[in-house]
């Protein structure tokens, strides 16, 4: 399991978030093998105001990937160059943090999440 937070401007990205969900989508499948349809963004747009990020880009986003333990670092940083490499951003103008915590933390479909079988390897 892999929930993607998208933080950016309103005014950039509210007409792009389906781009934006298929590019990071893509990085996910190639670099963790997350089946195709596991997709869970939320995209948190801020007017101007609200977004306080000095020496960045109105293009500047925030992407908080909140998953399961297991991923390994090789892994992580895989994630996180698909992300540089495909987003055609400056580098400056996007920041990626990678939440992990331990199955048993969330709840999905009714149980406990180390309950479930998945269909996919999170140990990557």
């Amino acid at each position: 399991m892999a929930q993607l937070k998208i933080y950016g401007r309103r005014d950039v990205w509210a007409g792009r978030r389906r781009e934006l969900s298929d590019l990071l989508q893509s990085c996910l499948v190639s670099a963790w093998g997350l089946p195709e349809d596991k997709r869970f963004h939320r995209f948190l747009l801020l007017d101007a105001d609200d977004f306080v990020c000095p020496q960045r880009s109105d293009q500047y986003l925030i992407i908080e990937v909140v998953c399961f333990t297991g991923r390994s670092d090789d892994a992580k940083r895989a994630l996180i160059r698909a992300i540089y490499e495909r987003c055609g951003l400056p580098p400056e103008d996007v920041e990626i943090t990678i939440i992990e915590m331990p199955k048993v933390n969330w709840g999905i479909r009714g149980v406990p999440a180390d309950e479930l079988a998945l269909t996919y390897k999170v140990e990557v």
